[in-house]
């Protein structure tokens, strides 16, 4: 599997995850998958649940990364994932 990279918002309400998408065709488009989820429960303790999916191309997911930084989401790790799984 990819591997993925994690936003998470100021308030600890949200997430992102940035994926590459594994049916991308080498030397054409490349795309990345942009998830977007709400924090239930206490951070770390349960995963978060997914609402949204997008198809993006790998520019315009560096720029959203990139823009979302700047707007004061900061990186994480998928924590949940990480404890007896």
């Amino acid at each position: 599997m990819n591997k993925s990279y994690w936003l998470i918002n100021s308030k600890r309400t949200e997430v992102k995850r940035f994926i590459k998408n594994d049916k991308s065709v080498d030397g054409v488009f490349e795309y990345m998958f942009v998830d977007t989820g709400k924090i239930v429960g206490v951070f770390g303790k349960e995963p978060p649940v997914m609402t949204t999916t997008i198809s993006v191309d790998i520019d315009l997911a560096r720029e959203i990364y990139e823009r979302l930084i700047a707007h004061g989401w900061s990186k994480t790790e998928e924590v949940w994932n990480k404890k007896g799984r």
